[in-house]
Order: C-alpha cells, then sequence, then structure tokens
C-alpha cells in the first residue's frame, strides 16, 4: 500500500523544500510541482507530488492524528 501524506514547504532552494510534517521536517523534492513557501504539498516517497488546499490538507492531517490516536488507545 502506497501512502502520501500532507506536507507545508518552509522553504525552496532550487527543486528542493524543506516540509513539515506536523513538527517533523523533511527534505522534499519540488521537480514535479509548482509550489511557494506555505504551501501544503502532498508527498509521496520524497516527492512532492500535488500542490493541496491548505483546508483540505488541515482536514487530512487531522484524520490522521485521529488515526493513530484511536491506535494508540487499542482500538
Amino acid at each position: 500500500m502506497c501512502l502520501a501524506v500532507p506536507a507545508e514547504i518552509k522553504s525552496i532552494d532550487g527543486k528542493t523544500g524543506e516540509a513539515d510534517f506536523g513538527g517533523v521536517r523533511r527534505s522534499v523534492n519540488l521537480s514535479l510541482v509548482e509550489a511557494s513557501v506555505g504551501d501544503y504539498v502532498i508527498v509521496h516517497a520524497g516527492y512532492a507530488i500535488e500542490v493541496m488546499d491548505r483546508e483540505e490538507a488541515e482536514k487530512t492531517l487531522e484524520l490522521f492524528r485521529e488515526m493513530l490516536s484511536q491506535e494508540d488507545a487499542g482500538a
């Protein structure tokens, strides 16, 4: 199964960006999208594959947090 995760672009240097995954920052390749600092992108295997609406990204991240909290609770 593949999973793509929303992340906010915090800085850009050429075709590489620093993305914030809810407190964890990683370098992502931006060569497939036209993203700016502050944009949310969907990241898969280290590549930003789509620019995402901020509101939709925040909803998705909240769903991920809910799923993880249920898993941690043993549900």
